[in-house]
């Protein structure tokens, strides 16, 4: 039953629990939890991604390039860039799910009750993208480190975390560290992470309307939880399409033979196509099982918090 105080419609106290401090803190843990050992795990698929994006003639598809990269590099290769992305993305989720809660409360009470009921799709996008813009300011200076590890050719650059960032704050002014990158970096995670919460919560929602028609508290934890995953991996499948080009270009900004240019001059010399197309399969292959599984880690936390999993009708 919704915890409303009476006489008062507050949309912190609409769910099983009230999204008090204590509950806010605890879905920012949940998203350290879900981003930093999802895409840690992602991390040899990163590498190849990232490699074929930046010398798409040297690694030409998935297979391939991971043969390369271990034939030049051994299995470590596979791993370059590993502690950047553990402890960025820990931090991206933590503001990204974290956030999200906070901004999505805070519109729908500024909107209203029946505002909210009218236009829930826009205060999704609203909230996701508001969080998105704090977690990338975390997450910037741990990206461009992690891209420039995986794209620099083997002995140019330190592979080691803690001497990559040392070495990209004493050549910031060839680097641009730490937030050279920010601006496109909003531009891949905001639509990206636009996405991959309108979509998650609209198929969640789509679930409990159409295939599962009774209260979703009546479903067992596993059955909401499959649906939370079902629903996850279809978002990633979205995002990934919607944010390759920005994608491409955050990683084409690591390469050593762009160093000096424009972000402008990158995306005319490479072009929109190849932007948007190379290591798409990769990528969408990735942020499918990548946003599959960190919905299904957010939610799982969630449920051991006694918190409830997100969306319903």
């Amino acid at each position: 039953m919704a915890l409303v105080p009476p006489g008062k419609w507050d949309a912190r106290f609409l769910g099983p629990v009230p999204h008090d401090t204590s509950y806010y803190a605890k879905c920012m843990l949940g998203g350290i939890l879900a981003c930093g050992i999802t895409h840690a795990g992602m991390t040899p698929l990163d590498v190849a991604k990232v490699n074929m994006q930046v010398n798409p003639s040297k690694y030409p598809g998935l297979i391939s390039g991971a043969r390369t990269l271990v034939a030049e590099e051994g299995l470590k290769g596979t791993l370059k860039g590993f502690g950047p992305t553990f402890v960025g993305y820990s931090l991206q989720g933590m503001f990204k799910y974290g956030l999200y809660e906070v901004f999505k409360d805070a519109y729908m009470n500024l909107a209203g009750e029946e505002l909210t009921a009218k236009y829930k799709p826009a205060i999704w996008l609203a909230g996701s993208a508001s969080a998105e813009v704090f977690a990338d300011i975390a997450l910037c200076p741990f990206e461009m480190t992690k891209v420039k590890i995986q794209t620099s050719p083997s002995g140019s650059f330190p592979v080691a975390f803690g001497a990559a960032l040392s070495q990209m704050r004493i050549s910031k002014a060839e680097t641009r560290y730490p937030f050279g990158s920010l601006g496109p970096l909003w531009a891949r995670q905001i639509p990206y992470t636009m996405a991959k919460f309108f979509f998650f919560e609209r198929i969640v929602q789509l679930f409990y309307t159409h295939a599962l028609t009774e209260p979703k508290e009546s479903y067992s934890k596993t059955t909401q939880l499959g649906v939370t995953f079902a629903s996850g991996y279809l978002a990633g499948v979205v995002s990934a399409l919607v944010s390759q080009p920005a994608d491409s270009l955050v990683s084409q900004l690591g390469k050593a033979e762009n160093k000096g240019k424009t972000i402008s001059k990158i995306a005319g010399e490479v072009g929109f196509v190849a932007l948007a197309t190379k290591g798409l399969g990769t990528r969408v292959l990735m942020i499918g099982t990548l946003t599959g599984l960190q919905w299904w880690i957010y939610d799982s936390f969630k449920t051991a918090m006694g918190l409830g999993t997100t969306g319903g009708k």
